[in-house]
């Protein structure tokens, strides 16, 4: 029995390792071309480690070119977003939770419902509607279609709401609280887990953002990091090094964010669900 059980571990592990394996692999090779000469991509196999490693490609990616701008936008458009989400989200999904009103569950569940529409399908109404605005190429532009919530946090921030008990907030009432009073004295603190799995959901979707700020910005003012990645890609040809020393320095950011909320990350997995 033992050496079943022993056989089932080790059979499990090395299945693991060979996942990790399989998962890093890509960035591997995406930091040993970062490191390499432009001559070297094609003479090279892309596993191989450079010969002669070079930090040239990160010298000209962060001074001969506005990446450091396109970083910067990445950071505030993220922090918006993120404000954003946290403050309409549970705005609406506490009314949704706790408040009586007529059409409250088809309203939600309507709203809920836009989550099966993929979001290739509103990319043409929403760039009209910026254009009808005159937002395109702006700010307001970029961050309009998330910045008041979306589907998916509301719900999440709703199922939260709905497991906290009642009888707090029915001593609160007694006590002479309002709404406005409950929510921010007896369930925000309480969902402070929950607040912290939507910032971390919603700075990574941000960071990582690509097909909405491609359509709706066409100058270096606004464009974020992905675009800047995007635009090494060009009708002459792709700059490899470049391109992937530039992901490399929109990668760390991410690096420092996990190893500093590590903990608040496998949390955000457990109660998101989030694969």
């Amino acid at each position: 029995m033992k050496k079943g059980r022993a056989a089932n571990y080790t059979l499990t592990y090395l299945l693991l390792c060979l996942g990790a394996v399989v998962s890093c692999f890509p960035y591997l090779m995406a930091l040993f071309t970062a490191f390499k000469p432009a001559n070297q991509v094609y003479s090279t196999n892309p596993w191989e480690p450079p010969a002669e490693p070079t930090l040239a490609n990160f010298r000209q990616v962060l001074f001969d070119n506005p990446f450091p701008h396109y970083l910067w936008n990445t950071v505030l458009f993220a922090a918006l977003l993120t404000l954003g989400q946290l403050v309409f989200s549970t705005f609406a999904a506490y009314a949704f939770a706790r408040m009586e009103f007529p059409g409250r569950e088809v309203l939600f569940w309507a709203y809920l419902g836009t989550l099966m529409v993929p979001n290739v399908v509103t990319l043409i109404p929403l760039f009209v509607l910026m254009k009808e605005l005159s937002w395109v190429d702006t700010w307001a532009g970029l961050v309009a279609p998330y910045i008041l919530g979306t589907p998916y946090g509301i719900f999440l921030m709703r199922q939260f709401f709905r497991g906290i008990p009642r009888d707090l907030e029915d001593a609160a009432y007694l006590d002479g609280a309002g709404r406005l009073r409950i929510l921010f004295s007896i369930v925000l603190p309480l969902s402070k887990p929950i607040m912290a799995t939507m910032a971390i959901i919603t700075v990574v979707q941000g960071w990582n953002n690509l097909l909405w700020p491609l359509i709706i910005t066409s100058s270096d003012s606004q464009r974020v990091i992905t675009v800047g990645i995007a635009a090494f890609q060009t009708n002459y040809g792709t700059q490899w090094t470049l391109m992937l020393a530039a992901t490399m320095v929109a990668l760390f950011p991410l690096i420092v964010l996990y190893l500093l909320f590590q903990r608040h990350i496998v949390r955000s997995i457990v109660l998101s669900g989030l694969k």
